[in-house]
Parts: C-alpha cells; sequence; structure tokens
C-alpha cells in the first residue's frame, strides 16, 4: 500500500510538476499571444493609417491631375487663340506685303517713264538751247557788224560835218 502510495504521489508530483511546466509554457505563450496581439493591433491601426494617408494621396493626386490637366487644357487652349491672331495677323501682313509690292512695280514703272520723259525733254531742251545760242551769236555778230558799220558812217559823217563847217568858216 505504501510502495503504491508512494508511487501514486510520485506520479502527482510528476503530474503537478508537468501541469506546472504546462501552465508556465502556457503563460510565456499567453504572454507571447498578448504581445503579438498588440503588435497586430499596431500594425492593423499603422495599416488604417496608412490606407487613410495613401486614399487622401490619391485624391490629391487625382486633384492635382484634374487641375493639370485643365491648366493644359486652357494653356493649349490659349496657344491655339495665339496662333489664329498670329496667323491671321500673318496673312494681313502677306497681302499688304503684295500690295506695296505691286505699288513698287507700279512706281518703278512709272519712274523709269518719267525718266525717259525728263531725258527726252532735256534733249529738246538741249537743242532748243543750241539753237537759241546760235541765233543769239548770229545776231550779236549782226548786231556788232550793225555798230561796227555805224561807227564808221558816225565817223565819216564827223569828218563830212567837219568839211561843211571848215567851209562854212572859209566862206565866211
Amino acid at each position: 500500500g505504501v510502495f503504491m502510495y508512494n508511487h501514486l504521489q510520485q506520479k502527482v508530483r510528476s503530474a503537478e510538476a508537468l501541469a506546472q511546466k504546462y501552465k508556465q509554457q502556457q503563460e510565456a505563450l499567453s504572454a507571447q499571444l498578448q504581445v503579438v496581439y498588440e503588435h497586430r493591433s499596431r500594425l492593423e491601426r499603422s495599416l488604417q493609417k496608412e490606407r487613410g494617408e495613401h486614399k487622401k494621396t490619391k485624391e490629391d493626386f487625382l486633384v492635382y491631375k484634374l487641375e493639370a490637366q485643365e491648366a493644359l487644357n486652357k494653356e493649349k487652349q490659349d496657344s491655339m487663340n495665339r496662333y489664329g491672331a498670329l496667323s491671321s495677323q500673318h496673312k494681313i501682313l502677306k497681302n499688304q506685303h503684295e500690295d506695296v509690292k505691286k505699288q513698287l512695280l507700279d512706281l518703278q514703272l512709272q519712274h523709269n517713264s518719267l525718266k525717259l520723259e525728263h531725258r527726252k525733254a532735256l534733249e529738246t531742251h538741249s537743242q532748243k538751247y543750241a539753237q537759241l545760242q546760235q541765233e543769239k551769236d548770229s545776231e550779236v555778230s549782226n548786231l556788232q557788224d550793225t555798230v561796227f558799220k555805224l561807227r564808221e558812217e558816225s565817223k565819216l559823217l564827223r569828218k563830212a560835218h567837219q568839211e561843211v563847217h571848215s567851209q562854212l568858216l572859209n566862206a565866211q
């Protein structure tokens, strides 16, 4: 009986030791599980926070993308408007350039025509001038001959007058 009692006592102690060991293991595992749960909870909160930030960042990005697209469209529209204005201004200036070229050609033709008329008028005037110069020289020459003849005649008349005067004096 004692042997049996000892044997059972030893089995109880062994079972209690084993139970104690398992209890300690359970407490250690429970503590580890608590740490894991807390870590998991922190990770979930962190994940939620990250998801929130990601969502906000995504929304901000979409807003930025939309604003950038609108700005790009506005700039594109402005550029197209400027291009249209510059294109029409270019056409106007091109037409003006063509008109000025035509005017230049007309003026050059008119200038050449006037130059030709001027040259003809100059030749005509030169001829008239030469003719008038010749007539003047001829007239001057005739007048000089007439003056020379009149002087000669005047000398002769003076001589004759002198003689008549002398004869009158002699007769008196």
